[in-house]
């Protein structure tokens, strides 16, 4: 038999279930957390030692669905899950991001957390109940962590904050958020907004943090029966104390100098000379050089963190709030839709739209059931941005975590589809990075976007702050640079209009921040904001009156739906008829929306005639061009309207007697005919007599009523007649 616990509380309106002892029983800590019906089985496995010279803390975290969880069936080749999508990567980064830094310092041996969806109820989204179950069973595996966490989804909907809010109230609501923390203080916040105002974003963040209490106490009760003994902490040796001592003597003076250099380049030549020379007597002295790399960090970080709080001064000289100089271009490349280039100090990203029609939506095959996608965002970050080498391939969890953020910013501004039925792709390029080229890629996406054509609602832009916490003070830090980010205690970025947020993203290195220091660094952020989208202001205003001579342009039309079958035809025979002959890509919907994309209006023209040809209904009386596709003893088939064809009687082609139809007509001649009737069966009568062939008029009153020559109409010849 096997020890099986279970903590079971009403949270939100549903029911949260911690389960361990039944499932996974041979890793450190498994728990099975179902929120609803959705169901995930978390794992925590710890090596027992760390690798000889690992100098970092190898955490792991895999959150993977599986498509049994929603009923379903794998797609592709295989029929089984491959490698992880986009969200499994961004709810991967969403676990890892508030754990992490609730391991001890100078942990270094190897963590794996794994997170399945087993159950996917498609109202719960699996992300909470994945990070909660995971803290959970970190919690109980007895691998040192300083938790629990929890986490909890805010959303806002008329004045109101809503608790984990389902599938369909998100649908409905300005806000989606999601944060974690401790018991303390918040660690994480990940939101999408539509222009909301600081203190609305803070009291959310304040709700979540409350809301979570009760998971947090109910891990602890769970752990207080069912965990493991715990693990030693790891302990600073003598001879690490000895190390850190004599690299401080030694690299002290050159590390401070270094800092002194306001250039990146510089500055970093003058750290590496510093260290090799503090290197080289370590070694003289017998001390293990190769250990030296985290106090090294730590003298780093003892330098510039109280130089900031002494001198109120930061590495390249500017004081807390000050934004870097920034130069903002757009039109940069001549043959893309629209193109930007930001600037902000030493970090750069060159950003490029690219108009597509309904043909180039992503396709996601989602637990939640496929959809399409029309707005793209992705982010690249290539080593030489940094002035390195390094490996190029697909993009990796940063890359993907980035370019996601960026597009959280941006998506609440777009237009409509309906409004501006095109598909959007927006690259940036990060060609040189120091700071938040996350939120340069904010800006340079709105800018690209503008100059695209695209109608956006207003700018965006963002701003990365940073920390500086010790026990005698704070300093909050604007637009903060690469070394700020690695020595300082928290990566807060945000992103939104002159109007408001629409992406906050919060990460804290330290246990937790107070609700006043969020609230200064969102007071400060907007400040820096608004500067920003002033500077962004003089490469441009708003988008371009017309989308970009390369792009296509897009035509909307509605057809009734019961038409759509001979839009298409059989096998698709018409639509590949005017795709074709027009030159046009062509999207037709289930509702009945038709969307025309050519690069010359002429074109598009046609193939929206050609279109509402086929589903119009002819009118008595009312003249069409048309062809004429067969002929008779008795008359002349005529193509007039699409693909709708009519019969002109013998007696209706010409005013007096005609002996022959091919004396008059001949397959393949364009005639003008008026539609003058219906038979029995719904045919269509028509005339070619009553029509002027040249001007197309109606001459009914000059010819007067049909002749006595000809066959009465429709009536068919007998043989040998």
């Amino acid at each position: 038999m096997f020890n099986y616990f279970r903590k079971e509380l009403d949270w939100g309106g549903r029911k949260l279930v911690l389960e361990t002892g039944k499932i996974a029983r041979q890793a450190d800590g498994a728990v099975l957390a179902s929120y609803g019906e959705t169901i995930v089985l978390c794992t925590a496995v710890g090596a027992r030692s760390a690798k000889p010279g690992q100098d970092f803390f190898p955490l792991t975290v895999n959150y993977q669905e599986k498509a049994f969880a929603a009923g379903k069936i794998p797609g592709g080749f295989f029929k089984r899950e491959g490698r992880p999508s986009e969200a499994e990567v961004l709810k991967s980064r969403l676990i890892d991001r508030p754990i992490r830094p609730l391991f001890p310092h100078g942990f270094r041996n190897e963590v794996q957390v794994i997170a399945t969806v087993l159950s996917h109820d498609m109202e719960n989204d699996p992300d909470i109940v994945a990070l909660i179950g995971c803290s959970a069973a970190l919690t109980l595996s007895g691998i040192p962590f300083f938790g629990p966490v929890a986490a909890a989804r805010v959303g806002y909907r008329e004045g109101r904050y809503l608790l984990n809010p389902t599938e369909k109230q998100l649908e409905e609501s300005v806000l989606d958020l999601v944060v974690a923390g401790t018991a303390e203080g918040v660690l994480m916040v990940e939101s999408e907004a539509k222009e909301l105002p600081e203190d609305v974003m803070l009291g959310a963040v304040t709700f979540g943090h409350q809301a979570f209490q009760p998971v947090i106490a109910a891990i602890v009760e769970l752990a207080e029966r069912a965990a493991k003994e715990p693990w030693p902490l790891p302990e600073v040796s003598e001879a690490e104390k000895t190390l850190a001592a004599r690299v401080d003597a030694l690299a002290r003076a050159g590390i401070a100098a270094a800092y002194q250099e306001r250039e990146k380049q510089a500055r970093h030549a003058g750290i590496d000379a510093a260290k090799k020379d503090a290197l080289a007597v370590l070694a003289a002295e017998g001390l293990d050089a190769d250990k030296a790399k985290g106090a090294f960090k730590e003298l780093e970080a003892d330098i510039v963190r109280n130089a900031i709080l002494d001198t109120g001064m930061r590495i390249d000289g500017r004081d807390t709030r000050t934004v870097r100089p920034i130069v903002a271009e757009v039109g940069v490349l001549p043959r893309a839709h629209g193109s930007a280039l930001f600037t902000r100090g030493e970090t750069q990203a060159l950003c490029v739209a690219t108009l597509g029609t309904g043909q180039d939506e992503q396709i996601i095959d989602a637990l939640e059931g496929e959809y399409r996608e029309h707005f793209m965002l992705h982010y690249n970050f290539p080593p030489y941005s940094v002035g390195e080498t390094g490996r190029m391939g697909s993009p990796g969890r940063r890359e993907v975590g980035h370019g996601k953020l960026a597009w959280r910013a941006v998506h609440p501004l777009l237009p409509e589809k309906e409004a501006f039925p095109y598909t959007l792709r927006v690259v940036s390029e990060i060609t040189e990075s120091n700071g938040s080229s996350s939120m340069a890629t904010v800006c340079g996406s709105s800018l690209a976007l503008m100059d695209a054509g695209v109608p956006l609602a207003r700018p965006v832009a963002g701003i990365a702050m940073g920390l500086i916490k010790e026990d005698r003070g704070f300093a909050v830090l604007s637009d903060i640079l690469g070394d700020e980010d690695h020595l300082g205690d928290m990566d807060f970025k945000v992103a939104g209009t002159e109007k408001g947020v629409t992406s906050l993203q919060m990460d804290i290195k330290i246990t937790s921040i107070t609700p006043d220091i969020m609230r200064i660094a969102l007071d400060q952020a907007k400040d820096g904001r608004m500067h920003i989208l002033g500077e962004m202001a003089k490469a441009i205003t708003g988008a371009r009156h017309e989308v970009a001579a390369t792009a296509p342009r897009i035509t909307v039309i509605n057809v009734p739906k019961e038409k759509i079958r001979e839009v298409i035809g059989t096998g698709g025979k018409v639509i590949r008829e005017i795709v074709e002959q027009t030159g046009c890509k062509i999207d037709i919907e289930d509702d009945g929306t038709i969307k025309i994309a050519a690069s010359e209006q002429e074109r598009a023209q046609a193939a929206i005639d050609w279109i509402r040809g086929i589903v119009a209904e002819p009118e008595i009386g009312a003249i069409y061009n048309g062809k004429v596709v067969k002929t008779a003893e008795f008359g002349a088939f005529v193509n007039f309207l699409g693909s709708r064809d009519g019969l002109v009687h013998i007696s209706e082609l010409l005013p007096g007697r005609v002996n022959r139809t091919t004396d008059v007509v001949n397959v393949g001649d364009a005639v003008k005919v008026k539609v003058i009737g219906f038979d029995e069966r719904g045919k269509v009568k028509l005339s070619m007599r009553v029509v002027d062939q040249a001007t197309g008029a109606d001459i009914t009153d000059q010819v007067g009523p049909k002749g006595g020559g000809g066959r009465d109409r429709f009536e068919r010849p007998a043989l040998g007649d």
